[in-house]
């Protein structure tokens, strides 16, 4: 093991399952795969401490290999304990990569996972909602550099650098153009309808789906809702969003009103207290509530509880009832993510392009990190771009290069 860092996992004879699923993942994944191959050949992360915090998938499993393949020591712990495949663990454990995961691991257990992976040293960070860099900031731990996935871990580490007290460069993976428009877009809103259905098996056709939260993730699921036949409502509180809203053809509308009217309400906000007890106590009997945000922290969970005065009860699997008098609210997956939590989460196609991303920004902080400031960073406009480059070539497409002439004309100022 890495380091001395022992593995915590449920079971190491579920890996024969782990590594057949991470196989079938990997195949899917070809950006990934040519960095990797480029990683094996040139070892730029020899002697680098990788520390990742990530949701403990195939696809994750992915990334973990293209790191060791670059000459990094990398380690993985969960950021979601109801997103652990736990045969993805015990592989990965197998071919010598520490994980401190299993699936439903408690609150307790989750910080004692993230705090192994603190006591480690990492110099770099990997991170799917910032808890990681955040306990290493309040232990007073220096890193090299971070890279963050998610928007819910970005807002957290620029508060941080607001007060002057982020300590290292972080790379913003979540706002690069392949992440931003693909994963979010194509990756989140594919897989929270699809958990949605595996949780409920619910007809879409002809019910009002209330969307809360219209950036890229919000369009994406709108986009395919709206496909099986959902009539959408948008709430916002961005102007310029509602607007795009609106001129996608959605009803767009203040959440109190909407509150009584959909059927199935889905937040993807990075926020907290989106859904609280005013817009709870107006909505119809039998609605589904699901949350496509990181945190569970989006739907009121205390005041849902409070005003379940009939009492909780499972209904399936993934869904709990809750009675308030005389109405009941189903609540997917315990107000978790609800694509990992209740489905396979983003396709591996999708993950390919984020996880390269994260791939090539712990490359940039590895040569050049000592130089970069102690501020959240783009990724650069050339990460961005070989990443695209790549799946166009996976896919086999080509496009056209401009021509020294146009090059000149769209550099000039004369026209």
């Amino acid at each position: 093991m890495p380091g001395g860092l022992a593995s915590e996992i449920l079971d190491l004879a579920l890996a024969p399952a782990g590594r057949a699923r991470v196989e079938w993942a990997e195949g899917q994944m070809p950006v990934l795969r040519s960095i990797r191959e480029r990683f094996a050949a040139d070892h730029p992360l020899e002697g680098a401490k990788v520390a990742a915090c990530l949701h403990v998938t195939a696809e994750t499993a992915s990334l973990m290999h293209a790191l060791v393949a670059g000459g990094a020591e990398a380690a993985l712990c969960s950021a979601n304990p109801l997103t652990v495949q736990d045969g993805v663990a015990a592989a990965l454990v197998e071919q010598g990569i520490p994980v401190q995961a299993t699936r439903g691991e408690d609150a307790e257990m989750y910080a004692k996972h993230v705090g192994a992976l603190a006591e480690w040293g990492p110099d770099i960070t990997l991170d799917d909602g910032a808890d990681l860099l955040m306990l290493l900031h309040r232990w007073e731990r220096h890193v090299k550099g971070g890279a963050e996935e998610t928007r819910t871990g970005l807002l957290r580490l620029r508060r941080l650098e607001q007060d002057g007290k982020l300590s290292c460069p972080v790379i913003a993976v979540n706002e690069s153009r392949t992440e931003r428009t693909f994963n979010d877009r194509y990756g989140t809103g594919q897989s929270a309808i699809d958990g949605i259905l595996r949780a409920t098996n619910l007809l879409l056709a002809g019910r009002t789906l209330v969307l809360l939260g219209y950036g890229a993730t919000g369009r994406g699921i709108a986009q395919r809702a709206r496909g099986a036949g959902a009539h959408i409502v948008v709430c916002e509180v961005d102007p310029l969003r509602a607007l795009e809203a609106r001129m996608d053809g959605y009803e767009v509308m203040p959440a109190l009103d909407a509150a009584e009217r959909g059927d199935l309400f889905v937040t993807v906000t990075g926020s907290r207290g989106v859904l609280r007890r005013e817009h709870l106590e107006r909505m119809k009997d039998g609605v589904v509530l699901a949350n496509a945000g990181h945190f569970d922290v989006e739907i009121d969970l205390d005041e849902l509880r409070e005003l379940a005065t009939g009492g909780v009860r499972q209904v399936l699997p993934l869904v709990e009832q809750y009675d308030l008098g005389g109405r009941v609210l189903n609540l997917l997956a315990q107000g978790r993510v609800v694509n990992l939590a209740a489905g396979e989460g983003h396709p591996a196609g999708v993950m390919d392009m984020s996880f390269a991303n994260l791939a090539l920004a712990v490359e940039h902080l590895v040569v050049n990190g000592e130089t970069l400031e102690h501020r959240v960073l783009d990724v650069p406009k050339e990460i961005d771009e070989e990443i695209a480059r790549l799946k166009l070539e996976s896919l086999g497409v080509e496009i056209d290069e401009l021509t020294p002439d146009q090059q000149d004309y769209l550099s000039s100022w004369g026209g």
